[in-house]
């Protein structure tokens, strides 16, 4: 299946690993990444001051969609970014109610928290992030690496950014996909 296009919302402050990962994972798959940069398409500082050059705006990828997922990296101060954006939530809904992917790792779901997105379904995040996740009884707490839960995938951190996005891939072409993406990795099983 071709065509498959990514959405990644690069807030500052998002994590690197879990921002450049998926992207170059995705990639690798030959889904179409667009990386929108929250607050415009200068290059955005992220957690450990790593610095990424984002493709476009967020404002300019809106309408170039719709996208077959919507990725939010983590990171306390980029979830948080995400968490405040209303155009970040209106990215969102669209995404839920067309029943399109989401997908969020570490910190990065707690802006799903925020704007209302996925209540009912079972979520996992970084564990310092659990807490956060639990207020108000909105969503089912796991430990796995990766949840996947229909259309929401989950994860929760740095060290799990290979299998978030390889989940990412399997979820929009399938596992033969991934074993193509995963061989020259070279990842433990």
């Amino acid at each position: 299946m071709a065509g498959k296009r990514a959405l990644v919302i690069l807030a500052k402050g998002a994590e690197e690993m879990e921002t450049v990962i998926p992207i170059d994972i995705m990639r690798r798959a030959n889904i179409k990444v667009t990386v929108a940069g929250l607050a415009g398409k200068d290059p955005v500082q992220c957690s450990r001051d790593v610095v990424i050059c984002p493709d476009t705006s967020l404002e300019e990828a809106r309408k170039q969609g719709p996208y077959d997922v919507v990725v939010l990296p983590g990171g306390n101060l980029g979830a948080q970014n995400l968490s405040e954006s209303p155009a970040v939530k209106d990215v969102l809904k669209e995404q839920e109610s067309s029943k399109r992917l989401i997908a969020a790792i570490c910190a990065g779901p707690t802006a799903l928290l925020a704007h209302g997105i996925c209540f009912g379904r079972k979520v996992t995040t970084h564990p310092l992030a659990k807490e956060k996740m639990l207020h108000g009884e909105h969503y089912t707490y796991t430990e796995n690496l990766v949840e996947k839960d229909g259309n929401l995938i989950t994860s929760r951190g740095p060290g799990t950014s290979f299998l978030f996005a390889l989940t990412i891939v399997e979820a929009l072409l399938g596992k033969e996909v991934v074993d193509q993406v995963k061989a020259p990795l070279v990842l433990k099983d």
